[in-house]
């Protein structure tokens, strides 16, 4: 059962719309096919009734109402009569599952609490509406007042209950724990449905889950992204991962292929990001950074395991960086159907490990204008070097240059203003040519670009067209900064002319 539209609103921040939450309940459904989904709470808001509704006329005419489940409460039926109101036909009704939380938040006695949810559950069969129960703080309550909980579901396995919903409500219980009270739970009462609902405050949930399914639970409760009040809830896409490959004699119907998808649409819908790092759908999952994996991956692929990225819709890739080495390099090119013989995947592999130490973040879309930057290189004989320079840009006042540059081993200094960094730029470098009775070509043509889908702090290429002679001749420079790069095709040009 995913309980991401109902467990998962509870993360601090999130609340989803009513075209959100039918949307997401359709690719539950449909997409991933989950078996069951916890929608809302009962009673919070006049849109959140909306929301019910939209999904349960929906689920009506595919055939899901039965799948549709709402969190509901001992409220002397107020909380059905929102159901009946939103066409809702399955309840989840939030009851106390540790004496610590019936003594001190009800400040009832067991008989007078049993007798309440009776009351309840008739109303609910009566009305025609299927009912689950959840114990709510059930893993205290088997800590500390375990004769509590018996006579608890001893009670329950005499009244209309389809499923007892066990949550580990404050995310307390270790692996050690989960799989000794639910065998335990299980043993006693073989006829009873049990669930399990994980939380994830100490980062357990995953092992918690696996521990419950090998106790005999024989439900879980999961939500996409490990949504959920303070550190959420077992997560979705772990933990149907870990079922599948290490728990063989579980069959689970989710489609592993949707997983990062409906992930992805989560986030966007809750404004969430998911870490880079998360396993299964975070970004660098599947991605090689290390040279040596990348060249173990072309060896009898020595650096996989079962979590191939297809199984969940997505691709390996090979990073490239300061650590990447050629093998990195070689996976990228294949992929762009590019090919460069050693020498030149050594010149480029040393300008991406450069980068590299500069924080620069390379990406496959920039291997093309690394590629043309470097083998542009060696088209000339660098005798001209611009040692240095500083750009200054403020309010109020132009824009002004001071340069260093170095022309056959001289080095020769100046200052101009201008109306943009670069035009000061140029002029200081007038100044410069004109002192040694040299003339600059006429720059004709300047074009920037980055690669497509690029951030801010993508890597920038500059082409600049130049005319002397009569003769055009283009140079291009690469680097973060777009004034930057464009000095660089300048160096470049200076040198080829």
């Amino acid at each position: 059962m995913d309980t991401t539209l109902r467990d998962g609103e509870q993360t601090s921040g999130v609340s989803f719309s009513a075209s959100e939450k039918l949307t997401l309940a359709k690719l539950l459904l449909e997409e991933l096919k989950v078996d069951r989904i916890e929608v809302a709470s009962a009673r919070v808001s006049e849109g959140e009734l909306s929301a019910v509704k939209q999904i349960t006329d929906w689920a009506q005419k595919a055939g899901y109402l039965d799948r549709i489940e709402v969190l509901t409460f001992v409220d002397n039926e107020v909380s059905l009569d929102w159901m009946k109101n939103a066409g809702a036909k399955v309840q989840n009704l939030l009851t106390k599952g540790s004496m610590n939380h019936l003594t001190h938040q009800l400040k009832k006695t067991p008989d007078q609490h049993f007798k309440e949810i009776e009351a309840t559950l008739a109303a609910a069969q009566k009305e025609g509406i299927s009912s689950n129960v959840y114990l709510e703080d059930w893993s205290n309550g088997m800590k500390s007042s375990k004769e509590y909980v018996f006579q608890f579901l001893d009670f329950l396995a005499t009244q209309p209950v389809k499923r007892i919903l066990l949550p580990d409500t404050l995310g307390i219980l270790t692996h050690n724990h989960t799989y000794e009270y639910i065998s335990e739970i299980v043993d006693r009462y073989p006829n009873l449905h049990f669930d399990f609902h994980g939380h994830n405050d100490y980062d357990l949930s995953v092992s918690n889950v696996m521990e419950a399914v090998k106790a005999g639970c024989h439900g879980l409760h999961l939500t996409v992204n490990g949504m959920g009040e303070r550190a959420g809830n077992a997560p979705m896409a772990s933990t149907i991962a870990a079922i599948n490959d290490f728990l063989p004699q579980v069959k689970v119907h989710v489609n592993e292929t949707s997983l990062f998808k409906v992930s992805k649409v989560v986030s966007a819908f809750t404004g969430f990001g998911i870490p880079a790092n998360k396993p299964i759908v975070g970004d660098n999952v599947f991605t090689q950074t290390a040279g040596i994996h990348a060249d173990g991956d072309s060896k009898k692929n020595l650096y996989f395991n079962d979590l191939m990225p297809e199984r969940f819709g997505r691709k390996r890739k090979y990073a490239l960086g300061k650590t990447s080495g050629k093998a990195n390099i070689q996976k990228n090119l294949q992929e762009l159907g590019l090919t460069l013989n050693n020498e030149e995947l050594k010149k480029v592999t040393a300008r991406i490990i450069e980068l590299g130490d500069k924080k620069e973040k390379v990406t496959k879309d920039d291997l093309p204008f690394i590629i043309s930057d470097v083998l542009d290189s060696d088209t000339y004989q660098q005798k001209v070097f611009v040692k240095s320079y500083v750009l200054t840009h403020a309010k109020g006042l132009m824009p002004s240059t001071t340069l260093a540059i170095e022309i056959n081993g001289e080095l020769i200094e100046a200052h101009a203003q201008g109306d943009g960094q670069y035009d000061a730029f140029m002029n200081a470098l007038k100044k410069v040519y004109a002192s040694k009775n040299l003339e600059l070509p006429l720059l004709v043509d300047y074009t920037v670009r980055i690669p497509p889908g690029s951030n801010s702090d993508a890597l920038c290429e500059t082409i600049i067209t130049w005319e002397r002679n009569g003769k055009e001749l283009i140079s291009r420079g690469l680097d973060s900064d777009q004034t930057v790069s464009a000095i660089k095709a300048t160096e470049k040009m200076l040198n080829i002319i």
